[in-house]
């Protein structure tokens, strides 16, 4: 597995050249030394971190190719149907092994593992001798919490993957390391350890650099796992509401407990949550960190290079409009007497239009979430977005994604085509795990707690009017949840997953949502048959997804790539549905 080959990253090395002459020996520059590279464990874990934001539009570790383009929530954008390979992710049906995104997604999310295994060895020769005993368990738990942030990624996308720790690297056995070594569950047994590990070792402070993981941020992901395989194991036969496992729903409310109680909180305006001063605010428990040129003093930052093609086209210089909202997103905002439309939201489509107030309302959070035309781009009534804002509107449409761009007037950073935005990719928001919790406790039938925290999160969308989109103010209408909503546990259950995708849309997690809860071919299907037939002021767009189905039993899961299945031919198996 040519991801383990990798030598130590580029943080480490001093760049350089060197002539080479077969009659002397020079030790070799631009390499370090193996030994001197682990007798300094804290750069290891320094380098494991970097890690975090190695990415690119091509295998962008936020995922939003595979969580939001392959939902009801987002088209792709951008140039047209051939415009990268994220084609087969949004319309399934032609989805195989071989798109080259898939298999460098794999590659370099096992890059990171294998930082994550270099930085073990070296704590464990050197850590308690460089570091001292109490740092060196932190230092050890926090490599811990992001070897298994790298590896629910990769269980998120491709299910059956070989598991390589510290000890498969010692041994230099990862060519012999199968990917059905072990089963779905006990995989998700071997991410919730590293969890745990990283959970015993940290405290709920971190006070020696911004940026490092903390005992809330390894309670939030044990929530996660186990909210995730308490539903099922993800294929739709056997998952959903028949296969609850209550035992890890109560683990839920166990693990959020130590969030409730912690430093975290609601950050006041929805609004602020997406914009770079408020990056690391009391709503983000963990967050790939990132930067301006100004900030560092580099030539471009240490930039999001995940969503690098997501800027609107037009408003940036390089604004390539890819992850552009649906139409059925954009319904879904509809409020009736400040409630959700649950049953006939999509019956017609709709959206707002600056100064053409009628009785249609909507949820503040689409005018955060969706940039529409004749509205401002991201608050700011200097740059109007207009129909000219579309890159491909008669494939794609007319709106564009706003939380994952900073606001224009703060300058741009690009380098020749490509553009970069200091945005934070959040792994966990404090709404987010809130949320999960909910979701629990409705499992659980503990209901009204559940309004509660649901009715917290919609109470502060509807303080989040005034301070950014005032110009809004008369098309907004939400309400809380009466009390009647949450008496019968179906009614709660919608309440809830409607709350999580307007909470949520365009933060990479709706398909997978979707999956878990054993309902995405269900809901993508008949997505599918209504989205083709979208239009925006007479201009029709969308008929690309007449050739969209996803399949149950297959398309659950991605497919193993293709070149990871034949780099040592027979040792890994396919998912099931794929050739």
């Amino acid at each position: 597995m040519k991801s383990i080959k990798l030598q130590i990253l580029s943080s480490l090395v001093a760049l350089g050249f060197t002539a080479c002459n077969d009659f002397i020996d020079v030790p070799p520059t631009g390499v370090i030394d193996g030994d001197l590279a682990y007798s300094q464990p804290d750069k290891m874990v320094n380098a494991a971190y970097a890690s975090l934001g190695d990415c690119w539009y091509t295998y962008p570790f936020n995922l939003w190719p595979y969580g939001d383009l392959s939902s009801d929530d987002c088209l792709k954008g951008g140039g047209g149907t051939t415009d990268t390979g994220y084609h087969p992710m949004e319309i399934w049906s032609t989805l195989t092994s071989t798109p080259g995104e898939l298999d460098e997604l794999w590659y370099r999310l096992y890059c990171n593992i294998s930082r994550c295994n270099r930085a073990l060895v070296a704590l464990e020769q050197y850590g308690v001798e460089k570091l001292g005993e109490k740092t060196a368990a932190q230092r050890t738990g926090e490599v811990h919490f992001l070897r298994g942030h790298s590896y629910f990624k990769l269980l998120t996308m491709f299910r059956q993957i070989p598991w390589v720790d510290e000890e498969v690297f010692k041994n230099n056995s990862q060519e012999q390391t199968r990917n059905d070594e072990f089963t779905y569950e006990e995989l998700f047994q071997k991410v919730i350890h590293e969890f745990e590990l990283a959970y015993e070792a940290l405290p709920e402070e971190v006070t020696d650099g911004g940026g490092r993981a903390n005992k809330i941020a390894a309670a939030s992901y044990l929530a996660k796992c186990y909210l995730t395989i308490a539903w099922g194991d993800g294929y739709e036969a056997t998952d959903g509401v028949n296969f609850i496992n209550k035992e890890y729903m109560q683990k839920v409310v166990d693990y959020t407990d130590d969030v409730v109680r912690s430093r975290y909180g609601y950050l006041s305006d929805f609004g602020d949550i997406f914009l770079p001063e408020y990056k690391n605010s009391e709503e983000s428990i963990f967050a790939v960190q990132t930067s301006q040129y100004t900030e560092d003093n580099t030539r471009f930052g240490r930039a999001n290079w995940s969503n690098m093609l997501n800027g609107c086209w037009g408003m940036w210089s390089c604004g390539w409009d890819f992850h552009k909202p649906s139409q059925n997103l954009v319904n879904a905002y509809k409020t009736q007497d400040g409630l959700p439309m649950f049953d006939d939201y999509d019956a017609s489509n709709a959206y707002p239009v600056n100064g053409n107030v009628n009785s249609q309302k909507w949820d503040p959070r689409l005018f955060h979430t969706v940039g529409m035309p004749s509205f401002p781009y991201k608050y700011e009534s200097e740059y109007m977005m207009t129909t000219q804002n579309s890159r491909t509107p008669n494939t794609y449409g007319f709106y564009t994604s706003l939380k994952d761009v900073p606001q224009r007037s703060g300058g741009e950073t690009f380098d020749g085509s490509w553009q970069a935005f200091a945005m934070n990719d959040y792994v966990f928001r404090y709404t987010d795990v809130m949320l999960m919790r909910a979701e629990a406790l409705i499992e659980l039938d503990r209901l009204e707690e559940a309004r509660t925290i649901i009715n917290d999160i919609r109470q502060r969308a509807a303080d989040s009017i005034d301070k950014h989109i005032a110009y809004a103010k008369d098309f907004c209408q939400i309400s809380l949840y009466p009390s009647t909503y949450f008496t019968v546990k179906d009614t709660a259950r919608e309440c809830l997953r409607w709350e999580r995708r307007l909470e949520m849309a365009m933060e990479s997690s709706r398909y997978f949502d979707l999956r878990r809860w054993g309902i995405a071919s269900t809901v993508l299907n008949s997505y599918f048959q209504k989205e083709q037939n979208s239009s925006y002021d007479g201009v029709s767009y969308g008929q690309y997804l007449q050739d969209a189905y996803y399949t149950p039993g297959k398309n659950e899961f991605y497919p193993i790539p293709y070149n990871q299945l034949y780099y040592v031919p027979g040792l890994y198996v396919q998912n099931k549905g794929y050739n």
